[in-house]
């Protein structure tokens, strides 16, 4: 049943029928609510000093509804305890919220949103608590959700992987790529890297940021210093960072394909040459630091290692 809020035209009515005398019962007969309802307003909203009046009741009522209702839970305390021996435990506050919901269905005051729990846990690192230490990965804030849609393949005027000549799936001659970014620490950099699938060769790049006009321009350069047979496509993800894909093709005179949203196998090879960087440069690495000759050296290291996907040949072999 759907709940109303007693509106300033019922407080007034409570107001004149109540300091008259009236009961309670006659006063929920005449607005048309339970007289429990009234005799939670009076108490609720009258002062300690002074009979019940309809302007202050009706301040006071606007007011509470101005506490967030995770601040209203928080004062159930035994709701509280619960909740923080379930998050010492290792629970998720997803976990807890749906627990407490399945233990306790009819009992609302035991229902409490894992939102509100991310609330409770922020006030608590706000009061130098320990809390969020018990979140799986211990964020002290709760990041905002933004929520956009879903914007990824949607460049414009991209061409799916699926349009892409199958001959490129053979990986029967050099000069088909795959093309990715590699993100170091936070602010620190990225690595712009090109595969060539079937001979495994790699090219990798030092950027400072996520511009399309940077990854431009050391793709350009990387592919202009090769002979135009070994350039023939080029086959991306959906990140903003190729939105200006047509300024690569046309200067490099390379077809560019797009693989499906979420479907990073469809450039594995690419991915795992990415991880073969990461032996030498772990997640979190700050990439400031690291000069383009040294990445330039373990590109050298990965290329001319032998491979047994080629017959333990090395890239550098079979693509020259």
């Amino acid at each position: 049943m759907t709940y109303n809020h007693l509106s300033m035209y019922e407080r007034k009515a409570i107001y004149y029928r109540f300091n008259s005398g009236e009961s309670l019962r006659s006063i929920g007969r005449f607005i048309g609510r339970h007289h429990t309802t009234i005799s939670r307003e009076i108490s609720r909203n009258k002062p300690l000093t002074y009979t019940y009046f309809d302007n202050a009741a009706q301040e006071k009522a606007l007011a509470r509804r101005q506490i967030p209702r995770h601040q209203k839970k928080y004062s159930n305390i035994k709701l509280r305890t619960t909740v923080i021996t379930l998050l010492k435990r290792g629970w998720s506050p997803a976990t807890i919220s749906g627990r407490l919901k399945l233990e306790h269905p009819d009992d609302p005051l035991f229902h409490v949103s894992h939102e509100a729990i991310y609330q409770w846990v922020i006030k608590d690192f706000k009061h130098s608590g320990n809390l969020y230490c018990y979140l799986a990965k211990r964020h002290k804030n709760r990041r905002k959700q933004r929520k956009y849609g879903d914007l990824r393949g949607q460049i414009k005027g991209r061409i799916s992987i699926h349009d892409r000549p199958q001959v490129v799936d053979t990986r029967s001659r050099i000069g088909d790529w795959e093309g990715d970014l590699v993100e170091g620490k936070k602010g620190s950099g990225y690595f712009v890297t090109h595969l060539e699938r079937k001979s495994r060769y790699l090219i990798a790049k030092k950027i400072d940021d996520k511009k399309a006009a940077s990854f431009n321009r050391v793709s350009i350069e990387a592919f202009q210093a090769l002979p135009e047979a070994k350039r023939l496509t080029l086959t991306l993800d959906n990140g903003k960072e190729f939105s200006a894909f047509k300024e690569l093709e046309s200067a490099v005179g390379i077809d560019i394909y797009f693989a499906d949203p979420y479907s990073s196998w469809q450039r594995g090879a690419n991915e795992h040459a990415n991880g073969l960087l990461g032996r030498y440069f772990p997640k979190g690495t700050d990439f400031s630091a690291v000069t383009s000759e040294q990445l330039e050296t373990i590109v050298n290291l990965i290329n001319n290692r032998p491979r047994k996907i080629l017959n333990y040949q090395t890239p550098a072999e079979v693509f020259r």
